[in-house]
């Protein structure tokens, strides 16, 4: 809760305004049952019409400046709130973004979505609630016990009797109602994260007929989102019955404790006409009171979840270091790595690349070759050994200047429901004679004959392209900035043997100068590639040409026999 101070601080003064102007009237608002205490009382019992028509006036002057007061402060309030909720959810969405790799795993994308929308949602009614509500149930409960004291102190205290009790309940339910709605947000994480995995796998699920079982999958886990949900609104609807009964019970007990001083002449029936409109405000105040005791359960449970996000350590800054005097533009110095940090997923791997040359990285699956690229674009630090880029150690790389010269095709890479111009763009500053230019060179052609060309618009995913020419699309992203460094994760797989021998043939004459990584499953993707680092089980156990890994490496041997036949070896 402490984080959220910095996003409040810039609107003390707003704050205040705000709640002046709610404060004076809720004060304004407390008058107007004395109000009509003088009138039933001093007035109309000795016929003054004058003086009947006064205050009548005097009271709806007061109601309309109520009135003007609270809609003006709510909608200060709404716009303060609002404001301090954007600044949040958009400072929360560049945390997550400067997330190492590794705390976005321990953290899951569901997670990271529900604590940006959900989350941020529950912490904006909180803010918004306490503007409204923390300043109006506060002053009405307060003044109105106040006014009630000086007006009739004896059936005050017999109202006062029942505050005690309230508070226990108010608070004793409250503490239970945040770790509560803490649960039921990690359930929504959970939900989320099936709602993600159903869209991705859509398709699979209906060609395999599983529909039926996801939706009973997905039931489940609605289920148990609504069993927490219901056990914490069960928990915290208690507050306002428990509350409603105890002041019911109260106002029962004031009327015949009225009635018989009334009976008595000890009061005048004005005052306990004005006695119980004071009574309905402070049933009112605490009724809001419990509201918001709930609002606040749900809000600061959601705050906590959004505070471990912002105190998460920055885990890859940029640290001092020297650059070694090397010609290669790219090395791998005796580089281990472990997702678990309990046993090497890669382990010692060295190479180097001189600028302008290919690596191919072929294995089998699970061998660790993607790894190698979430390393060397510093998703992950090594746990041992060092990677440098024309001689700096990776770490001492900004992310600006690694990222500007870098191209990349991930195994799983995304289109954007925009056009083809912004997504081969993507933010950039790229001119569309250089897009076009990286679509002949990714085999792309294809978008001249799309509707608009550059201005066609994808679906989601890009699901109105096939298979390959959405990786050919993904290329040409990849190409449009020129990169120094390109980096290919397997982005070949769904183009025919002549697409992507055209477009190995297309890379080695348009951006021959640039340093490629190569990963692919298909040895005739490789086998023209300056070296070829073949992985199995993380460990390299082979390094060099096509011709001498024939002769020297039996796993490398074995697969060019699969794919190109014994003849062909």
């Amino acid at each position: 809760m402490r984080f959220l101070g910095k996003y409040i601080k810039p609107y003390t003064w707003r704050l205040a305004f705000q709640m002046s102007v709610k404060l004076g009237g809720s004060m304004i608002e407390l008058l107007i049952p004395g109000m009509l205490s003088t009138m039933l009382d001093d007035y109309a019992p000795i016929g003054d019409m004058r003086g009947v028509w006064t205050v009548g006036l005097m009271m709806l002057f007061c109601a309309a400046v109520a009135l003007i007061s609270n809609i003006a402060a709510n909608k200060m309030a709404t716009n303060i709130s609002r404001e301090i909720t954007r600044t949040l959810r958009r400072d929360l969405f560049d945390r997550v973004q400067s997330l190492s790799a590794a705390q976005r795993d321990k953290l899951t994308d569901s997670s990271i979505i529900s604590r940006l929308t959900s989350d941020t949602y529950n912490v904006h009614q909180m803010i918004d609630r306490m503007q409204r509500l923390g300043v109006r149930a506060p002053i009405m409960l307060i003044g109105g016990m106040v006014v009630a004291l000086s007006l009739e102190p004896v059936l005050t205290l017999v109202m006062a009797a029942a505050l005690p009790l309230l508070g226990v309940v108010i608070i004793t339910l409250s503490r239970r109602g945040v770790p509560l709605f803490t649960q039921v947000q990690q359930a929504q994480d959970v939900m989320v994260r099936k709602v993600q995995e159903n869209m991705a796998g859509a398709r699979v699920i209906r060609a395999l007929s599983r529909t039926e079982w996801e939706r009973d999958s997905f039931e489940a886990i609605s289920g148990e989102l609504v069993s927490r949900q219901q056990h914490a609104d069960v928990t915290m609807a208690k507050v306002s019955p428990i509350v409603s009964f105890l002041l019911n019970t109260g106002l029962a007990a004031v009327v015949l404790v009225g009635a018989f001083r009334v009976n008595a002449g000890l009061m005048q029936p004005g005052k306990i006409i004005a006695f119980l409109s004071y009574f309905t405000i402070i049933l009112n105040a605490l009724l809001m009171v419990s509201r918001l005791f709930v609002m606040y359960s749900k809000g600061s449970a959601s705050a906590r979840r959004l505070g471990e996000v912002f105190a998460l350590p920055v885990e890859m800054g940029v640290t001092d270091g020297s650059a070694v005097k090397e010609s290669a533009h790219v090395v791998f110095d005796r580089v281990s790595f472990s997702y678990n940090k309990k046993r090497f997923d890669v382990e010692d791997i060295s190479f180097s690349l001189q600028k302008g040359e290919t690596l191919g990285i072929i294995g089998p699956t699970g061998s660790g070759k993607s790894t190698l690229l979430s390393l060397l674009l510093r998703q992950y630090d090594p746990d041992q050994g060092e990677i440098r880029i024309d001689g700096q150690p990776l770490q001492t790389i900004s992310p600006e200047a690694l990222y500007d010269g870098v191209g990349v095709v991930f195994q799983n890479d995304f289109l954007m429901a925009d056009s083809l111009r912004e997504n081969i763009r993507f933010g950039r500053e790229v001119q569309d004679e250089a897009m076009l230019d990286a679509a002949s060179c990714a085999q792309a052609d294809f978008i001249h004959k799309k509707e608009g060309v550059l201005d066609f618009m994808l679906n989601v995913k890009g699901r109105n392209l096939s298979g390959g020419q959405q990786q050919r699309v993904l290329i040409t992203r990849a190409l449009a900035g020129n990169p120094q460094l390109l980096l290919l994760d397997d982005c070949s797989s769904a183009l025919d043997y002549k697409t992507d021998r055209a477009l190995r043939h297309a890379l080695r004459q348009r951006h021959g100068d640039a340093t490629t990584v190569l990963i692919a499953q298909r040895v005739s993707a490789v086998m023209a590639a300056d070296h070829i680092l073949v992985m199995d089980g993380g460990r390299m156990v082979g390094y060099g040409t096509h011709d001498t890994l024939k002769s020297s490496c039996p796993l490398y041997r074995s697969l060019c026999e699969l794919q190109l036949g014994k003849e062909a070896v």
